[in-house]
């Protein structure tokens, strides 16, 4: 793989407008002149304070250069040097403390950093901001060569390859597990549609507490518990009949209250108006209970004429109260049907908080468990999607674009765009055409441009390169990492690949983001075709889309232009 090559070509240089393409031009020596003329101006206001400087501009992968800021500066200056990781795409490794001395009355401060790099290419030290009171000073960027170690396999002994070796993974959830709550989970499911199925039949089955009082003591008489003497059964579901017909129709903590608590209550609703019985009933209510609780509780046994008596007088207890129960106005009809409807209410939103907390809880199992078997990536583009896979998984077009002509395969059509030109560019160019997908901050980016050339100015395709670092700063790109290498398409067109990373801003946010990008250039006679691919660093979608539409080029300069 060959490096960006950075040197200077006295015949040509190139220029980027607009989308920023390379194109060939002649000799612009004026304004080459006149830049220089500027930097020189601009840096010899600086020189005297602020300085950069590196003792090497060449290393081999992991080396380390040492970078060097010296600032001439007064004794009452306050001057702060640059911390951190400001110098990427090379690597701090070490801050050295501050040199300082004194120079007829000025202190000349040199600090001093350990740079290196793990990759071989060219790479730009970015410019280092030093404050000097409340004036701000910029370094000059310097270029920094890494080159591949060189191996001389004549000398250094070679080595089988070893072989694979498992490396433990860190702990996971076991599948089975996963399968075992996904059961669980199901069962619980299960457990709680039945038993609420089986609570509305019981109710739909349920007589009103009347009928449903009478029934149980009909049920009582066909037991034969007291032929049997079981009469502690017997008093048992005697009193439970009653006390339930009163739970239901007169006091709703009848089946929990003592004996002496219901009476006092039947006394109190009696004397107030709102039941109208005889004390008669209330005593013979008294004696059934009481004579129900020395038998579940202290083995009494009443002989059999007894308990038929408790048994008659418990019904003519139900049927009393049944009468006493005076008729609700229509007031209190209205209130009771409003509070029904808020028992109503406050039920279905009860079953609604635990049938969205049941669905909840198997959601998270699920993902949960694809998070564990499939990765968080899948649950991520499962659950909100992801657009470079909606991108590559679409229906992709292959057209030919420009002259001389591109075959290309893309997941969009491309449109057609407009660059700007110089005027001298125009002059030599007989004609351009690009055609755009999307934009550089977006997810996706695709840009193909082709350009025709008088006879005059034959294109040279190992110079484009130069042009390549000036279109991506143009499109606001930092920390540009460039590699090259040769590259030929199916249908054998040669052509030179360049590729890397770097740091794209948001235009609106500001946010930073890595990008990797791909140029292909392709050059020959008197006409450039050239395709750039630009996408997210951590988008493995998005590779999977250049790698294809990389594979698709085809190049034929002898066709004419069909767009």
């Amino acid at each position: 793989m060959r490096q960006m090559n950075f040197q200077n070509n006295k015949n040509t240089k190139y220029f980027s407008r607009g989308s920023g393409h390379v194109l060939s031009v002649g000799r612009i020596q004026a304004k080459i002149l006149s830049l220089l003329l500027f930097l020189l101006i601009t840096t010899s206001s600086l020189a005297q304070e602020v300085k950069s400087s590196v003792d090497t501009t060449a290393i081999k992968i992991g080396e380390q250069i040492t970078y060097r800021i010296s600032v001439e500066a007064g004794t009452e200056e306050l001057v702060i040097f640059p911390e951190g990781q400001t110098f990427e795409p090379m690597e701090m490794v070490e801050s050295f403390p501050i040199d300082t001395s004194r120079t007829e009355g000025k202190l000349e401060l040199l600090k001093k950093y350990a740079l290196t790099q793990w990759d071989s290419g060219t790479y730009l030290i970015p410019q280092q901001k030093i404050l000097i009171n409340d004036r701000e000073f910029l370094t000059d960027s310097l270029l920094i060569e890494v080159n591949d170690v060189v191996v001389d396999t004549t000398k250094q002994k070679l080595f089988p390859i070893k072989p694979a070796v498992e490396v433990p993974s860190g702990f996971h959830f076991p599948t089975w597990a996963w399968w075992l709550l996904g059961i669980i989970i199901l069962g619980i499911l299960i457990y709680l549609f039945l038993r609420r199925k089986k609570k509305k039949e019981q109710a739909a089955k349920r007589l009103p507490p009347y009928e449903q009082a009478i029934l149980e003591l009909k049920k009582l008489d066909e037991s034969h518990l007291l032929e049997n003497r079981e009469i502690k059964e017997y008093y048992s579901q005697l009193s439970a009949a009653v006390r339930r017909y009163l739970d239901e129709e007169v006091f709703d903590h009848a089946m929990e209250s003592t004996t002496g608590e219901l009476v006092a209550y039947l006394e109190a609703e009696r004397n107030v108006g709102k039941l109208h019985i005889d004390q008669k009933t209330i005593d013979n209510l008294k004696q059934i209970l009481q004579r129900a609780d020395l038998a579940k509780f202290a083995n009494s046994k009443p002989d059999m004429i007894t308990a038929r008596e408790d048994r008659s007088r418990a019904e003519f207890v139900i049927n009393d109260t049944k009468q006493g129960i005076p008729q609700p106005t229509e007031e209190e009809l209205l209130k009771d049907q409003l509070y029904r409807e808020k028992l109503e209410r406050k039920r279905k939103k009860k079953n609604l908080v635990i049938s969205v907390s049941v669905v909840l809880l198997a959601l998270i199992a699920l993902t949960g468990y694809l998070a564990a078997t499939k990765g968080f990536d899948f649950v991520k583009d499962a659950y909100i999607g992801n657009a470079s896979k909606d991108l590559l998984r679409g229906d992709w077009v292959s057209s030919e674009y420009g002259n001389p002509p591109v075959t290309i395969t893309t997941p969009e059509v491309l449109k057609r765009g407009e660059i700007e030109m110089t005027d001298e560019v125009k002059e030599m160019m007989i004609g351009s055409q690009t055609f755009l997908y999307g934009e550089v901050f977006r997810n996706y980016f695709v840009a193909l441009t082709t350009m025709k050339f008088g006879q005059s100015n034959e294109f040279k395709l190992d110079t484009a390169v130069d042009g390549v670092y000036e279109y991506l700063e143009k499109q606001g790109a930092s920390n540009i990492i460039l590699k090259q290498e040769e590259f030929s398409t199916l249908n054998g067109a040669k052509g030179i690949r360049i590729f890397g990373t770097m740091n794209v801003p948001h235009p609106d946010s500001g946010k930073i983001r890595e990008k990797e990008y791909a140029i292909l250039n392709f050059g020959e006679g008197n006409g450039f075709q050239q395709i750039i691919l630009i996408h997210n660093a951590d988008d493995q979608y998005a590779q999977e889309i250049t790698q294809r539409i990389v594979g698709s080029v085809e190049l034929n300069n002898t066709k004419t232009n069909v767009q």
